[in-house]
């Protein structure tokens, strides 16, 4: 990565601070070249904070850390995004996010990790991990199952029944997805490469 530093007398960057996996933005922030070394080096973010002249590890005080996950440069090489993994809220009001409170798109992600993490750890109060222990024709048999109750609810004027059910199919496909080895991830690049 090339930043230039050097474009502002102050020597900082604008860093746009996204959740890796919702895509909001979460907070605006500065660093200088010692906070972005820091940052690619400890993997959390740093700042360098306007206010307390000095560097300032997002989450020193509160414990509401910023995990990297990515970072690029913009096309003038003069702004940072990274995209992060949040320990909680990041707004220091106790908002989601200082832009607002959390949106619900990209929740999936969310879900989808909170699913993989119950089966990896193998957690036995988890109706997600029974059903994944009783194997694939199982989860694969509830998949379609949902998808029935789907049909039958379009086929009815009571939205409300219709939008459950679609939530349990969505639930449901991504323990098959895991089951299956893949992620919501690959099924976007398919659909996105069929949109070209």
């Amino acid at each position: 990565m090339n930043i230039n530093f050097n474009k502002n007398k102050d020597g900082l960057v604008p860093v746009v601070i996204q959740d890796d996996r919702t895509l909001q933005v979460l907070m605006l922030g500065y660093m200088n070249e010692e906070a972005l070394k820091k940052t690619e080096k400890e993997g959390i973010v740093t700042f360098f904070s306007r206010s307390k002249d000095r560097l300032w590890t997002k989450g020193e005080e509160s414990g509401n850390f910023l995990t990297v996950k990515n970072i690029s440069v913009d096309c003038d090489q003069d702004a940072i995004l990274i995209k992060v993994i949040p320990t909680n809220v990041v707004c220091h009001t106790g908002s989601f996010s200082c832009f607002g409170e959390k949106d619900s798109k990209g929740f999936l992600y969310e879900l989808e990790e909170k699913i993989s993490q119950r089966i990896d750890e193998k957690t036995e109060d988890s109706y997600t991990y029974a059903l994944f222990q009783k194997g694939i024709n199982k989860v694969a048999q509830k998949v379609g199952e949902e998808a029935v109750e789907v049909v039958i609810e379009a086929k009815d004027s009571n939205d409300d029944l219709f939008k459950n059910e679609a939530a349990d199919l969505l639930y449901h496909f991504l323990i098959l997805l895991k089951a299956k080895n893949c992620t919501l991830e690959n099924i976007e690049e398919i659909l996105n490469r069929r949109n070209r």
